[in-house]
């Protein structure tokens, strides 16, 4: 059996990314769940992962003694394993498009994934106001979402980005979807219609209610609040 170790469900977004990707396609995976308890390099957390992966993040696949990790490494992975999942669009044009979103997810972004951090148990929108406000690259990262969305909805018809199947670009931003609602960033109905069917998906709201039932509270994962 594969194993798929990843961090605190509340807080970990590049964590959920392959998660929701694997459990939404029906890919079989045992869960390890490896909890934060800080990110120096003598906390638990590292001394465990540090022993699967030398830059010690997660996720990280382990499948049949192969290790992977990041979170594109194990997407391109799995599709190239289960192919008949079909985690990229059919076409090869529509392919490199969904490579180039994630890529942009992955290196992309810094002002949303830097202020805005996964939490999905919180509501937050009085943070999100003030941030739009005084923070120039939340609102520029938040109007590159909905343009991209926008245009990609736009050209394959929804439901999902790419059209009918929830693939890896729908997994990679499936988080993003989580910001938007614990920060209430303002954005247009047809991109709120899109987070509630991605959210609404049995592999995510599996991950979304797991989260929701986590009782850590870490300080530091939690820099506008001081308690649960």
């Amino acid at each position: 059996m594969r194993k798929l170790y990843v961090g605190n469900k509340n807080y970990s977004s590049w964590s959920m990314r392959p998660w929701v990707l694997m459990k939404q396609a029906g890919i079989d995976f045992e869960e390890v769940v490896v909890r934060f308890d800080s990110f120096e390099a003598d906390s638990q957390f590292k001394h465990t992962i540090a022993a699967l992966n030398p830059v010690a993040k997660v996720p990280v696949l382990v499948d049949d003694g192969l290790v992977v990790w990041d979170t594109l490494a194990i997407a391109e992975y799995l599709a190239e394993t289960f192919p008949e999942k079909q985690l990229w669009p059919r076409s090869a044009a529509d392919r490199a498009r969904a490579r180039s979103v994630c890529a942009e997810m992955h290196s992309g972004f810094g002002g949303l994934r830097n202020h805005c951090g996964m939490n999905i148990e919180a509501s937050l929108p009085e943070v999100g106001a003030r941030l739009l406000k005084e923070v120039p690259e939340v609102a520029s990262d938040l109007a590159r979402i909905v343009q991209m969305w926008s245009g990609l909805l736009d050209t394959h018809g929804g439901p999902m980005l790419f059209g009918t199947g929830f693939g890896i670009a729908d997994a990679y931003f499936a988080p993003i979807g989580t910001r938007i609602k614990t920060y209430g960033l303002p954005v247009p109905t047809h991109i709120t219609a899109y987070i509630e069917r991605v959210q609404a998906l049995p592999g995510v709201k599996a991950w979304i209610d797991d989260a929701l039932a986590e009782k850590d509270f870490l300080q530091f994962e939690e820099p506008y609040r001081t308690g649960r």
